[in-house]
């Protein structure tokens, strides 16, 4: 185990844990904000730093404490959430490594770093690794989460149910962690592109804008909607509506001379790529 002999873990107290966050970008205040509003963690339990007055006002707006420094999180808390960039994580740990004892359970945010990494940073391996998206804000992320070798099933439970609360979760193993934060993560920006494009369709088909963005949006939601509580293939559901000689096939013909699925595909797999060359 890293960090030299094994201890006793201390289990984390469900009624009673502090949350902090280390790094308190929009996906750490999406998540933060997710859990108040869902009403699973009150405010005064939840706690993350930033000197900017600007950014600082997402968290203070909902009573969360904001302090100045990263080590008054890591002091303060049982459950440590690591949400800063990738590119800075490993000198961020290393910083903190002192106060980041086997008593408190780790997690990180980060896309690219492997467990193993984090591990070896920490000194310790009670560590979770969690890929959330901005949509835990309000409550429908996609997460996918790997455990660490020390973390105990207790803490899988307390980390399941915290993003759980905020969207669904996948558990898997680590080494599809890469293709799921390129569709479960970056995924919504690639939606949103979409969402995008079809209410420019619409403005260019003679829609007030507003309503083009209304109507594109409740597609996209109603959409997946209806393959996630229907179980039917999205195909299936595409033959439903495109009867022969209608509006609908003459528009998915001219996706696919777009190379439309063959473009969204590319996407996935080159964030898939970069995210496993970030971890290298």
């Amino acid at each position: 185990m890293a960090g030299g002999e094994e201890v006793e873990v201390k289990p984390i107290d469900k009624e009673a844990f502090n949350l902090g966050f280390i790094g308190a970008g929009k996906l750490a205040a999406s998540v933060a904000i997710g859990l108040v509003n869902q009403g699973i963690l009150p405010p005064s339990r939840i706690f993350t730093a930033h000197r900017n007055p600007e950014s600082r006002l997402d968290f203070t707006s909902v009573g969360i404490q904001v302090y100045q420094n990263n080590h008054q999180v890591a002091e303060e808390c049982d459950v440590i959430i690591f949400s800063v960039k990738p590119q800075i994580l490993k000198e961020v740990i290393l910083d903190l490594r002192p106060l980041l004892s086997q008593n408190k359970l780790l997690v990180s945010l980060a896309v690219g770093h492997k467990l193993k990494a984090l591990q070896e940073w920490a000194g310790h391996c009670r560590f979770v690794r969690v890929i959330p998206n901005t949509a835990s804000v309000i409550g429908e992320a996609a997460t996918v989460m790997h455990l660490g070798e020390a973390a105990t099933v207790n803490d899988g439970e307390l980390i399941a149910d915290l993003f759980g609360a905020v969207g669904k979760v996948w558990k898997m193993d680590e080494k599809l962690s890469d293709a799921a934060g390129a569709v479960g993560g970056a995924g919504t920006a690639f939606a949103s592109i979409a969402i995008e494009a079809m209410a420019d369709g619409g403005v260019a088909a003679g829609l007030p804008r507003e309503i083009s963005l209304s109507l594109a949006s409740q597609a996209f939601y109603g959409a997946a909607a209806m393959v996630m509580k229907t179980g039917k293939h999205p195909a299936q559901l595409k033959d439903q509506v495109a009867s022969p000689g209608g509006i609908t096939i003459a528009g998915i013909h001219e996706l696919e001379k777009g190379a439309f699925r063959a473009s969204m595909m590319n996407a996935v797999v080159a964030a898939a790529k970069r995210s496993h060359e970030m971890g290298q």
